[in-house]
């Protein structure tokens, strides 16, 4: 009686979920903007974020007929607007070059349709350095080509191009700034990147606020970066909207990175980008566990991720911690990794509460993958699973992961997870899957990462309290691997091999309480 009453359950549960719609290509993406901003809806607690209203005043630029830079016009109009209590700055249709701009308190930059802004390539456009950051690490450098510190109720919106540093320029050619020129114990004002003197340079972000509250972005889109594109750091109160961003091929060239921010909204964007798409972010290793300021309670729906390294991403930088994340009815079609967790042993921090709902992918490696342990050339001999290092304050973990309502159209591997023997990957739910892992592997986008073939249709080492329930495979994949997991529930999980019979396999010798209920399937 009791089987048949779980049977029955599991039974009305997946017609339930049958009835969930779950986007397309088409319904989402900054194409599908709408005029107003819809109530926003979280399992935890949420603002009603609004678009800003600026004051009525407005000073309009008009674009240089003999190509000069206009950065000091456009600086004096911001400047002069923010003194007088705010206002529009609208740069008018067609050609503008300019080095850095800043964003001061209630004022609106606006561009309108068939504007485009160039920015300089040369690192004396950018000077003198900032407060910044570079992936987490607070440094004094170039920062963004828009940047704005300490402001509240600023705004870069319209339906203008932006087209990153020249190519060719210092800034392209300099010297980056890399992880291993900044000791910890060093003070922030000493870490100092200005490209003078042999120094090395911070790469500029595109459009980057930081300490800032009230920000809104909307409409514009966003070109040839030199690093990543839309990176608010230490924000509150954020609402990205109706964006496209195209910087396939440039390394590090992320779309819309979440460092350490709190209540964030970002919905009907478009990315095509040279690494992760949408990725929230808590700060780098000891730095980011130093100054303890988590991304938490923010809301991603409506995307649309093109190619890229991950499409809805957590990490890989968590040392003050990732929380309350919740992204929802969005398509990831064509990149790397669809929903991707990431962090490295001396990460530090992690992700919790972490909800993904209504999701679809295609993708050319995993569709959902945790990645905890790093390779070599980043953490050298931490990336050796075992044996496992003691627990310190930079052992970073990932729980309190829920997954449900995703179709996939194809992808290397449905599920990876990499959990570390110290930390597993602790209480994910994955529930109402229907997956066609079926793909074309001789083809990539993606160069030196191209995918190789693998058997596993799901993959997973170092996890405890793993429920996954109402599964519909089809694969081409044979095997089905667990690797020292503990608390493992298979319910209502069901794979059809094409052409061949699933292989199980049990390996390492932590594997504890492991539970399968309606699976055509056994261990």
């Amino acid at each position: 009686m009791k089987r048949l009453l779980t049977l029955l359950l599991g039974l009305v549960t997946v017609a339930a979920s049958a009835q969930v719609h779950i986007p397309t290509h088409e319904e989402v993406g900054a194409a599908c903007l709408p005029e107003t901003i819809a109530p926003i809806e979280a399992p935890f607690y949420m603002p009603q974020l609004q678009k800003p209203v600026f004051p009525d005043r407005e000073i309009t630029i008009l674009p240089a007929t003999d190509g000069r830079m206009q950065t000091r016009e456009i600086q004096q109009a911001i400047d002069r607007l923010s003194k007088q209590g705010g206002g529009r700055v609208t740069l008018a249709k067609g050609d503008f070059w300019t080095g850095r701009i800043t964003l001061k308190s209630n004022v609106e930059l606006h561009t309108e349709e068939g504007t485009t802004v160039r920015f300089s390539g040369e690192v004396e456009d950018f000077l003198p350095v900032v407060f910044t950051t570079n992936a987490g690490v607070e440094l004094y450098s170039l920062g963004a080509c828009i940047y704005a510190n300490g402001a509240e109720n600023i705004a870069l919106t319209g339906k203008g191009r932006l087209i990153g540093p020249a190519k060719g320029g210092s800034i392209r050619e300099g010297r980056p700034q890399n992880d291993g020129e900044i000791d910890p114990d060093t003070p922030v004002e000493e870490r100092i990147f200005d490209g003078k003197k042999g120094r090395a340079i911070q790469l500029p972000t595109f459009f980057g606020p930081i300490n800032c509250k009230n920000v809104y972005l909307e409409g514009v889109s966003f070109e040839q970066t030199a690093f990543w594109n839309v990176a608010p750091v230490y924000c509150e109160n954020v609402v990205i909207r109706g964006i496209s961003i195209s910087s396939f091929g440039q390394p590090c060239g992320d779309g819309v990175d979440i460092t350490c921010c709190r209540y964030v909204l970002v919905e009907y964007v478009t990315t095509d980008c040279g690494d992760d798409n949408i990725a929230v972010k808590g700060g780098r290793n000891e730095f980011g566990y130093r100054v303890g300021r988590p991304s938490e309670n923010i809301v991603v729906r409506n995307c649309l991720s093109l190619r890229g390294m991950g499409g809805l991403t957590v990490g890989s930088e968590t040392g003050g911690w990732c929380r309350n994340v919740y992204a929802h009815d969005c398509v990831c079609e064509g990149t790397r990794v669809g929903i991707r967790l990431k962090t490295r042993r001396p990460r530090g921090g992690g992700g919790e509460n972490l909800y993904f709902e209504r999701v679809r992918l295609k993708t050319e490696a995993e569709a959902m993958a945790w990645e905890m342990l790093g390779t070599a050339n980043f953490v050298g001999g931490l990336a050796s699973r075992l044996p496992a290092p003691p627990l310190t304050h930079l052992t970073p973990s990932f729980r309190g992961v829920t997954i449900r309502d995703i179709e996939v159209e194809g992808c290397r591997m449905l599920l990876y997870v990499q959990g570390i023997p110290e930390s597993p990957a602790k209480h994910i739910l994955i529930e109402h899957v229907k997956a066609d892992t079926r793909r074309d592997e001789s083809q990539s986008a993606y160069g030196h990462y191209k995918p190789q073939p693998k058997p596993y249709v799901v993959d997973m080492v170092d996890a405890d309290g793993v429920t996954l329930r109402n599964f519909e495979v089809v694969t081409n994949k044979e095997e089905f691997r667990v690797t020292d997991v503990r608390n493992l529930t298979l319910e209502n999980f069901h794979i059809t091999v094409d052409g061949g019979k699933l292989k199980t396999e049990l390996s390492g010798h932590e594997n504890q309480h492991l539970r399968l209920e309606n699976c055509n399937f056994a261990f």
